[in-house]
């Protein structure tokens, strides 16, 4: 039988390491830290500017803060939030939250007071897990909200809380980053409904032996995790996870990326996003790895953790690498510790991958998912990977390409709609049961997840993404895919970072136009022309950016995507 007579063709290439589906554990995610902190009580589960957090203490501190949440209330399938930047406080939360049978919402720490209350209303949140710096925006967004709709709440701890209390200069980030993190704000005073508490008097409390929580219940088909994520249209839409969905990437994520006990990682992906969560607040856990937090991105201090914590595995985004290439410093950075560089969230331009490959001997093993399927449907393996591609779908995932109009699925190499069935894929969104019909469609008998993203299939069944189905760009009857170009343009010598979106013409209907962040070097003298005149020697002419805008910085998201809807609005506003 010939490769391209396999269905599904990726079988033909599939590791021999790698079991075609995972058995999973019947348990709640819990379980996943009582046997981590049982076999390794003393190994640091976590570090933080130097400070170790291990695996008998984060056990330790969930099980208190899930005593206090259960003696203020809080229920089995509640729903809680913790709205923080990475911190050991972010796991010890999530984990709490998990012991006291109830529900984590993660929320963007980057949400505004106006933002904010969403995602108590939403949900129906009766408490908020924050850090200092948030919670006076909490307790604002609160304040505006009828009493009945108002938080039980508020716990808030600080940074310090978790850090040493001198820095060693090797683990000390930069000045803007350190004074925010040694920061302590007033807390807003409690409410007649809401209440404020310090995050060690929580802790304290729930150590009291009268405070312990009561019997763990959850089971695996219970909901676990509440994420957010925007649509086209419409407020931000929860996305109903259970033990059992998330536990399939927990536990396929080190497989996978061939992680053991000895790993360390460096987390520093925003651990509210689902990416985040799954490699950095509860695959560590669940492999008795050591994580190393990072709470906001520092090309700096990344570059020397790497090196100094000898990092093994990091899950990034394409934006952080091309950041780290961006620094004066980035040629001495030791990354030869690094085993597995994977990521996704964007497509990883094929000159800053090769660039890898040619100075430090690493492929990035890109992959892609969604929140609705708790990262990764798709991932390349290490061992045999391509580069701007999203790779093969995962253990025990089944992913089609189908016409987005008529559903049918289509052939390979053709482009379509990319739909994915397996154990990662989410129940549905929270209140929202036409949007959920709208999402799944049905295949040979199989519930599918409409991912509203195009791509097509190679025939070792490799995938490859073409752009959002709404993002395409119409030039007199062209199509251009926005992604395709971007790629393109960090090929230009000029370019550092580059968005492409469509604008108004009166001849063509919609003109392509790229917002391109220059690389240092060429600041000073570059011109729009100059970067077209690269494009028209390097691409199809209806692809080429016929207006070109200089920007100091592309708006990116908290999980480091970048904005192109707020860039597209804003041209369409114009």
């Amino acid at each position: 039988m010939t490769q391209t007579a396999i269905r599904p063709p990726h079988l033909a290439i599939w590791p021999k390491r790698l079991p075609r589906t995972l058995p999973l554990p019947d348990t709640s995610l819990w379980f996943n830290l009582e046997v981590s902190a049982r076999r390794y009580p003393d190994k640091p589960a976590y570090m933080f500017f130097g400070q170790p957090l291990r695996f008998a203490e984060l056990h330790a501190q969930a099980e208190a803060l899930a005593g206090w949440l259960q003696a203020h209330g809080v229920k089995k399938g509640d729903r809680v939030a913790v709205l923080m930047q990475n911190c050991p406080q972010f796991v010890v939360a999530v984990h709490a939250v998990l012991r006291a049978d109830a529900v984590v919402v993660p929320v963007n720490p980057m949400n505004k007071a106006d933002e904010l209350g969403h995602y108590i209303t939403d949900p129906g949140t009766v408490v908020f897990l924050t850090t200092a710096d948030l919670a006076g925006a909490v307790a604002e967004a609160n304040a505006r909200l009828p009493a009945a709709q108002q938080l039980r709440h508020i716990v808030a701890t600080r940074f310090t809380d978790a850090m040493p209390a001198t820095l060693d200069a090797a683990e000390t980030p930069s000045p803007a980053i350190l004074q925010w993190l040694q920061a302590d704000p007033l807390l807003p005073a409690a409410t007649a409904t809401t209440g404020v508490t310090r995050w060690a008097d929580a802790l304290a409390f729930g150590r009291q032996p009268a405070h312990r929580p009561g019997p763990h219940t959850a089971q695996p088909d219970d909901l676990a995790l509440l994420p957010y994520t925007s649509g086209t249209t419409g407020l931000p839409k929860g996305c109903m996870h259970t033990h059992r969905t998330l536990m399939h990437n927990v536990m396929c994520g080190g497989i996978w990326g061939c992680s053991t006990t000895e790993a360390v990682t460096l987390a520093v992906v925003p651990m509210f996003h689902i990416t985040g969560f799954i490699y950095g607040c509860m695959g560590p856990v669940a492999g008795g790895n050591t994580a190393v937090i990072l709470p906001r991105w520092d090309r700096e201090l990344a570059g020397r953790l790497i090196a100094r914590h000898q990092v093994t595995h990091w899950t990034c985004i394409p934006t952080m690498i091309i950041d780290l290439f961006g620094s004066p410093n980035y040629a001495s950075f030791d990354l030869r510790s690094l085993r597995f560089l994977s990521g996704g969230g964007a497509a990883m331009p094929q000159a800053v991958a090769q660039r890898l490959i040619d100075e430090f001997g690493i492929t990035f093993a890109e992959g892609y998912g969604l929140t609705e399927t708790a990262a990764p449907t798709h991932s390349n393996p290490p061992e045999r990977a391509k580069l701007q591609c999203l790779g093969i779908p995962v253990i025990g995932t089944d992913s089609r390409i189908i016409d987005p109009d008529t559903l049918a699925e289509l052939p390979i190499g053709e482009t379509g709609e990319i739909v994915s069935h397996g154990p990662q894929v989410f129940m549905g969104y929270w209140g929202h049961p036409e949007a959920t019909q709208a999402a799944f469609i049905e295949l040979d008998g199989k519930r599918f997840f409409r991912t509203g993203d195009l791509g097509r299939m190679d025939e070792e069944g490799y995938f490859f993404i073409t752009d959002r189905l709404k993002r395409m760009i119409n030039a007199s009857g062209f199509k251009v895919w926005p992604s395709e170009v971007e790629l393109m343009l960090f090929k230009c010598p000029l370019v550092q970072e580059a968005c492409v979106i469509s604008s108004r013409d009166a001849y063509r209907g919609e003109t392509v136009k790229a917002v391109v962040v220059l690389r240092a070097e060429a600041r000073a003298t570059a011109q729009p022309e100059d970067i077209i005149a690269w494009a028209r020697d390097h691409m199809a002419a209806y692809k080429v950016p016929r207006i070109v805008e200089f920007a100091e910085a592309l708006p990116k998201s908290g999980s480091g995507k970048v904005m192109w809807r707020l860039l597209q609005e804003q041209q369409a506003g114009a």
